[in-house]
Parts: structure tokens; sequence; C-alpha cells
């Protein structure tokens, strides 16, 4: 969320990009009404505490002089006055809950090179990388590759979890796992340490990295531990420092992690996310950035490097796109998607977002670090490294053979044993 000295002294820069975002002002309007209320309570408060503790001095001077009737009239002042006190404390926290869970609300500031747009119709391409395949038949769709390979079973998995689930399979299965280790190795190799993080978090965690207001209805909740399945590990390792003053020395922090990530992906979708595009478990590899404010925007530049690398070695086609105002959610400041050629579909279908959250996931998660002026807050970064289901998928698609086989993309192939091909399965 925002520092609430934002809303003090800097409304104006809010109500611009709220502007931009084409959101009214009231959520802007109510934090800045509640936040005085709130600061007018803890001065009317302060001035009670003083008018207290200068009653209390004539109690001992009451005492001493054997007045009882004096020290029962101070006495009585004082404890009025301590009940008056009790009810502004009680008055101040509520109005400080319902300011702060407005502010929660409030959108991050978008970056100055974000394009204006009402929703991804508005997204502008950022570059273009690789040669988009040509094939001398029509291109399968990867549901059609999988159905006559057998490499993927929705039937069964859905008999033992529900719609969305599948049982990953034979050489398709052995690829995922190469995407992986290829992944993780690609990313620690520039420098990142390699963190498995937890698959669950409770709500007061989770709610320093996302807008749960939005997030909620696409996570398993596990109760009766109050604990939510991670929907990607960005959110634990953006997290595993809550609560903490940072020392500088260690910044940056970068990490990449490998999860399985849950969603539950909820409502309707067409028929061009079936198959393993739109599912409720897969795997992803992140990568993790904790910054110094001054240094973020170099770093988002870094992930993005680091994406186009990996994706250009996999021998992928695809685009790099700049997210517009109106399809921006509620913690970035900037965000590029790369989005994979599917020819079978013949689209583009978004497989990475890299962002830079600068100090908005760090505010609600009062992760700081040390200045000699006091402590202030990083900024994080997140970017997904590979989604291996989303990049089974363009893999299945760029790299399929007219006999329904799959090749395997060099950079994969020692992963692989060696396999050059990937063979149907059995069964």
């Amino acid at each position: 969320m925002l520092d609430i000295r934002m809303f003090r002294d800097h409304a104006d820069v809010i109500r611009a990009d709220y502007d931009k975002r084409g959101i009214p002002h009231d959520s802007i309007d109510a934090v800045i009404s509640l936040d005085e209320a709130w600061r007018k309570s803890q001065y009317d408060a302060d001035q009670l505490r003083r008018k207290r503790n200068e009653a209390a001095r004539g109690i001992a001077a009451a005492k001493k002089a054997g007045d009882e009737e004096a020290f029962a009239l101070i006495k009585s002042e004082v404890d009025s006055i301590a009940s008056e006190i009790e009810k502004l404390g009680v008055k101040a926290e509520q109005l400080q809950t319902e300011r702060d869970a407005i502010r929660m609300s409030v959108p991050n500031i978008l970056h100055e090179s974000v394009p204006a747009g009402n929703d991804e119709e508005g997204n502008t391409q950022h570059s273009m990388h690789g040669m988009k395949p040509e094939f001398s038949f029509d291109p399968r769709t990867h549901n059609e590759l999988i159905e006559m390979n057998k490499w993927v079973d929705l039937p069964r998995a859905a008999k033992v979890a529900g719609s969305r689930f599948y049982f990953l399979k034979g050489d398709l299965a052995r690829l995922d796992l190469a995407l992986q280790q290829y992944a993780v190795d690609f990313i620690n190799s520039k420098g990142y340490t390699f963190v498995q993080p937890p698959a669950m978090m409770n709500r007061h965690a989770y709610e320093g990295v996302t807008d749960l207001g939005d997030f909620e209805s696409v996570m398993y909740n596990v109760q009766p531990d109050g604990l939510y399945t991670i929907a990607t590990s960005e959110h634990p390792l953006t997290a595993m420092f809550m609560d903490e003053v940072i020392e500088p020395s260690l910044l940056p922090i970068k990490m990449v992690g490998v999860s399985p990530c849950f969603r539950r992906e909820v409502g309707a979708h067409g028929q061009g996310d079936k198959g393993i595009w739109r599912v409720h478990q897969f795997t992803k590899i992140e990568q993790i950035i904790i910054s110094h404010p001054d240094d973020s925007w170099d770093f988002h530049e870094e992930l993005l490097t680091n994406c186009v690398e990996l994706w250009n070695n996999l021998g992928l086609h695809y685009e790099v796109v700049n997210i517009c105002t109106g399809d921006m959610g509620t913690v970035a400041a900037k965000k590029y998607d790369l989005e994979a050629w599917l020819p079978g579909r013949g689209e583009y279908k978004e497989v990475v977002s890299c962002s830079n959250c600068t100090d908005y996931q760090a505010n609600r998660l009062r992760m700081r670090y040390r200045t000699p002026d006091g402590n202030s807050a990083v900024h994080t970064l997140n970017s997904t490294a590979v989604a291996t289901s989303r990049a089974l998928v363009a893999i299945m698609e760029q790299y399929q053979l007219e006999d329904g086989r799959v090749q395997v993309p060099e950079c994969l192939i020692s992963r692989m044993n060696g396999k050059t091909h990937l063979e149907p399965c059995e069964w």
C-alpha cells in the first residue's frame, strides 16, 4: 500500500494516477478524511494526557496536606479524563483500521512510462523475438498433440481431483522437469540464490503481498488451519523478510524460487483454455529482487533481460508487451508481459509477467532497510522465469512435427538424457 505520507503531502500525485486509470477519487478522499479524524483524535488524547498529568500532581499535594475533599475531587477529575482518553483510543483505533482498510485497496503509483489504455487492447509492443515458425502442414493445438500422444490424462485426474487437474506422463513429464532444472540453473548463474519456499501462507503474510479482495477468489483456503496454498512463489519469497529491518549491505537480495502453484481459476473460460493452459496446479520458477529504491528500475530491466535471454535460448518466438494503465493490477507500478506465439491457436498468449512493485508490498509487509535518518521501505520486484505448463504448450505448438512428435529445444536435450524428440506415451 502507499505510505500514508503520500496522502498527506502528495495527494495530487495519487489523484493524477487515478485519472490515468480512470478511477474516481472517492477512496483517496475517504483515506484523507479518516486520517485527519485519526490525527485529531490522537491530538485530543495527547492534550487530555497533559491535563491528566497536571491534575495528577494535585493529588500528591492534596494527599500530603491531608485534604481528603480536594483529593477526592482531583481523583474524580483524573479518572474522568482517563475515561475520555480511553474512549479516544478506541475511536482512534477504529479510524485507523477503517483508514488502512481503504488504503490497502488504493493501487500503486504507475511509472510515467506506462502506456495509457482502457484494457489489454491498450498494451503496446516493447520488442519481438525469434522467428515465427512455418509449417508445411496445418499446425495442431497443444490439446490435439497431448491427446494423440497420450502425454496428459485429464479424465483420470478429474476422477481423483476434479476438472483442470491433470496427470503429466512420459516424455512431456520429463520435459517439464528439464524446464525446471534449466530455468533454475540459468537464473542461479546470474547471481540469484535458489530458494524453495513453503507452499502455504497465513492470511497476515498474504495480505502483505497482494490485494486479497481481488485475489482471494482464485486461491485455495485451507481450513481449519487458516492457511492459503500459494498461487506463485513470488508471494512467500517476497514476504520472507516481513517485519524486518534489512541491513543495507545485504541489498539487493536476489532469489530464484521453484514451487507448485495452486489457483482455483474460477469463472467461464473458452475452448482455448482447455488442456494444460489454464489449470489449478502447475509449477513455476520465479525471480525475486528486494532492492534499494534507487536501484529498482534498473533491476526491473535486468529481470526482463533474464527472461528474454532464457526464452531466446529455448528458441521460441514471442513478443514483449508493456502493460497499459487499464490492464494493470493493484500492486505493480510497471509490468512487462512475454506473450508466446501459439501457431495452433494463431495468437500470442501471456507466459511471463515481470513487475516492479516499488515500495507497495514493502509498506504492507513493514519491510525496511536501515538508513542514517531512520528506517525506510525497500522496493520489491518479481518476474516469472518459466511457468512450465505454459512453456510446454508453447514448445509443443512451435516445435511440433507433422507426425505429431515434438522436437526438444536444443538447450534442454542434455537434461533429457540426449533425447531429441518427445515420443508418444503407450497408455
